[in-house]
């Protein structure tokens, strides 16, 4: 570690010390919600029962409502609030959220209890909204656009999502399978706590970094209220509107649509009205990015669906005698990410500093391809071994195998390339469409996942050959799309204009906090 006084030139491992403690609290956060996540298709079967149907499609309404609130969260952090402040807020709310998932009740839907599991499911989902984008904008703040660190970077801040998401699944999953379903969300209440006490208390080590524009605006008094303290109301009346929406899962899927179309023609409308030509066509690459989202995530989010229910029936767990929790296998990702991430980093930057580093186009390509073929080996696998026969928990390890390898290509690598190529004064939305692509990849997800186990769990051999034929369809159509994209990929990199991007001049000037003065001349250029 650098032994100046200033905390500015104090570095660690080459990055700055702002970046280890976005890399903890987004660590907690994590262990919190795949904690929970690897629990909740168990919890909407076993305690509240739902049908698998039913269950797959709920889960498939939350997730993609966790990914869609960031577009409204990265929106106030750039116009208001600041990535910083923002995402505290979002702390706050989802320590409450986690730890309203505790309240378990009786079960089954006559349960009066299931509205608190609702409410808490809301705070969940708001929480979100303010801290996912907004911290993931807060790594790429600490870095010149043109530093050769940041995929390294946000690679080491994936490590610390996935060293969360490791720990909290197998505790968090093994308290809420063998010892009630209060414990395991319980503990992840507690891992929440934790990120948010972390965020707290690094502040001074962030640089000043994601700090509101303008903070006048905030002081400013609207019906008497401070601004500040009316969007922090704003966002706990959303949890009232998101109580209700949660329950009406068909709606989602028409919410995704439309406000998905809408952004990305605000996206484009922006690009082709303000930015000049090497701006826009970046504008363009991203949102070529943001479609390719839904067919990653519709595949890859299968992992706490329907994956995880074929793993608990369909798959031989004994280890000397031992049973495996399901929910561990969630862990598995997170393992392989944790042991691949570092040597991931070292070869993206390595073979960028040989010139010889795929484009980001070619890495999602590559991302895809993994995830297709990781379904293919399990289903060909699964089948051989033949539909009477418990699965090897193998041929899961070596489906996560994959999809991490896909994950690792795409993933970090996408988060980069949004804030890399968006202007400064779009940074937040161009990261809340990044979340909201993911969102529809999840409510795919949970579409799929429905599908798959149309048959039910008393659907003996039947029910699991509708598991391996669905996935076998999907994996072979993903398959096809990645290769694809590696075709077209050397065309997209020419539209990102790497040897005319440079760091944007005016990036952190707290004058520049209202549109009208973000940075567009009379000519609908932007100026640098």
């Amino acid at each position: 570690m650098a032994t100046s006084a200033t905390a500015a030139e104090k570095t660690f491992l080459g990055h700055p010390l702002g970046l280890y403690i976005l890399f903890f609290a987004e660590m907690w956060e994590r262990f919190s919600y795949y904690g929970m996540r690897a629990l909740l298709i168990f919890y909407l079967t076993k305690h509240w029962l739902f049908s698998d149907g039913d269950a797959s499609v709920i889960y498939g309404a939350y997730t993609s409502l966790v990914y869609i609130t960031p577009v409204l969260g990265g929106w106030l952090a750039d116009k208001y609030l600041g990535q910083r402040k923002a995402t505290m807020f979002g702390a706050v709310v989802l320590t409450a959220g986690h730890f309203l998932m505790a309240f378990e009740g009786a079960g089954g839907q006559g349960d009066p209890t299931i509205n608190i599991f609702w409410l808490a499911l809301s705070f969940i989902i708001v929480g979100s909204g303010f801290l996912k984008g907004n911290i993931s904008v807060i790594v790429g703040q600490l870095y010149p656009k043109t530093d050769v660190r940041r995929d390294g970077a946000y690679t080491i801040f994936y490590m610390g999502i996935n060293l969360g998401s490791f720990i909290g699944v197998l505790i968090a999953g093994y308290l809420g399978e063998r010892y009630g379903w209060s414990y395991g969300f319980g503990a992840a209440g507690v891992g929440m706590l934790l990120g948010l006490i972390v965020f707290v208390l690094g502040k001074p080590l962030l640089l000043g970094k994601g700090e509101a524009h303008n903070p006048a605006l905030l002081k400013e008094k609207v019906v008497g209220v401070p601004r500040e303290w009316l969007l922090y109301l704003a966002g706990l009346a959303a949890v009232g509107v998101l109580w209700v929406l949660i329950q009406l899962t068909s709606v989602v899927g028409w919410l995704l649509l439309i406000f998905g179309a809408a952004l990305l023609g605000y996206i484009a409308y922006i690009a082709f009205t303000k930015l000049n030509r090497h701006e826009r066509d970046r504008i363009l690459v991203i949102i070529f990015l943001l479609v390719l989202q839904p067919v990653f995530w519709g595949l890859f989010e299968q992992a706490g669906a329907s994956v995880n229910l074929y793993t608990d029936r369909y798959v031989d767990r004994m280890i000397f005698g031992w049973e495996v929790p399901a929910t561990w296998f969630q862990s598995v990702n997170s393992a392989f990410i944790i042991l691949l991430g570092p040597v991931f980093a070292w070869m993206w930057t390595s073979l960028g500093r040989r010139g010889v580093e795929p484009s980001t186009p070619a890495k999602f390509g590559l991302g895809i391809v993994g995830v297709g073929v990781g379904f293919l080996v399990l289903t060909y696998g699964a089948t051989a071994m033949g539909l009477n026969v418990q699965t090897s928990m193998w041929l899961i390890v070596a489906l996560y195998l994959l999809h991490t390898m896909g994950e690792l290509s795409l993933s970090p690598v996408g988060l980069s390339a949004m804030n890399r190529l968006a202007p400064w004064h779009m940074a937040g939305l161009i990261m809340g469409g990044w979340f909201f692509a993911t969102a529809g990849g999840n409510f795919v997800a949970g579409q799929i996942s429905a599908l798959a186990g149309a048959e039910g769990a008393e659907g003996g051999e039947a029910a699991k050959e509708l598991y391996l034929q669905v996935w076998q369809t999907v994996g072979w159509g993903a398959t096809a799309i990645g290769v694809a994209v590696l075709v077209v990929s050397p065309f997209v990199k020419k539209l990102m204009h790497l040897d005319t991007l440079k760091d944007d001049e005016m990036a952190g000037e707290p004058e520049l906090a209202e549109p009208a003065a973000a940075g567009f001349n009379t000519a609908g250029e932007t100026r640098h």
